[in-house]
């Protein structure tokens, strides 16, 4: 039963790793395109949504 755990728990963290890196990603194009604001936005979002030492989830 731990085992199921652990593996939803990994599965989890990589969906969450993937969101992150789309936000920073559309964030960084948002910036090249003129739109700093949202792309600003967008990095801060996937910074906080990534499973690493800030995220809103852990």
């Amino acid at each position: 039963m731990s085992a199921m755990i652990l593996a939803q728990g990994g599965a989890t963290a990589t969906i969450l790793w993937i969101i992150a890196a789309i936000l920073v990603i559309a964030g960084i194009v948002s910036l090249l395109r003129g739109s700093v604001v949202a792309g600003i936005v967008l990095i801060i979002v996937g910074l906080l949504v990534g499973p690493g030492g800030v995220s809103i989830f852990g």
